[in-house]
């Protein structure tokens, strides 16, 4: 199943500058060169994957509904149907670790049964670093969105209340559509383990947001487990020698 990915940064590594909007922390990412999807994974390409025949004319609406856990499954499942090396090992703890209780609010976080490593050396598909995913999308801009908003992303101004195809707006300086607005996007990272545990980062914005939650600067967090109708993922590949 072909997947149409560039390669970014087009100069070679950067230095990306982050931000923390809760806490205030500023740091900086050196970013190597990588492989990432033009689009968000889409219903006809989950679905191959997972050899689902669902006859449908919306195999081309973004894949939501899917958790981290199941973005990450994903990806080695692809890889090895390609012949690639899996990103990730996936270790299920047994028995698995339980909440202090029923109710777990975000300063006790719940005790995640999984663990996954990731293989930085593996030429397989993977999801974006939070670093990475905030480089692509700005595509070389440095303000809160590589354009106006109506022509790059669906969001809740313009999307009338649902998911729409991908690519039909227009893609940043570098090839990627749908950055902003659409659906949220899985990151590979934690968000703070400390106070959130198990908690990833999501980025991008969605087709149901107010167009400031559509900035490529703004980071947010969910349960690995969480699905919702605004959330998928895209691809993205270390580039190995």
């Amino acid at each position: 199943m072909p997947i149409d990915m560039v390669r970014v940064p087009p100069q070679g590594p950067v230095a990306e500058a982050m931000v923390d909007r809760r806490t205030g922390r500023t740091w900086t990412v050196e970013v190597d060169r990588f492989e990432i999807a033009t689009t968000v994974v889409t219903v006809d390409q989950w679905n191959t994957v997972r050899d689902i025949d669902i006859d449908s004319n919306r195999t081309d609406l973004p894949k939501v509904d899917v958790g981290w856990r199941a973005a990450i499954a994903f990806c080695n499942e692809l890889s090895l149907q390609e012949g690639l090396a899996p990103a990730y090992a996936v270790t299920v703890l047994d028995p698995a670790p339980q909440p202090r209780s029923t109710w777990t609010p975000h300063d006790e976080p719940v005790p995640d049964d999984w663990d996954v490593a990731w293989d930085r050396e593996a030429n397989g598909y993977r999801l974006p670093t939070d670093a990475e995913w905030q480089l692509a999308c700005r595509a070389g801009t440095s303000g809160a969105r590589y354009g106006d908003l109506d022509e790059i992303g669906w969001y809740a101004d313009n999307s009338d209340g649902a998911r729409h195809r991908v690519g039909e707006k227009r893609p940043n300086a570098w090839g990627l559509f749908d950055m902003l607005g659409g659906v949220w996007e899985w990151c590979w990272d934690l968000y703070d383990p400390q106070i959130y545990g198990s908690y990833r980062i999501i980025r991008g914005g969605g087709w149901s947001d107010p167009h400031w939650a559509c900035r490529a600067g703004v980071r947010r967090k969910t349960n690995p487990r969480a699905t919702f109708d605004d959330l998928g993922f895209r691809l993205a590949r270390t580039i190995t020698p």
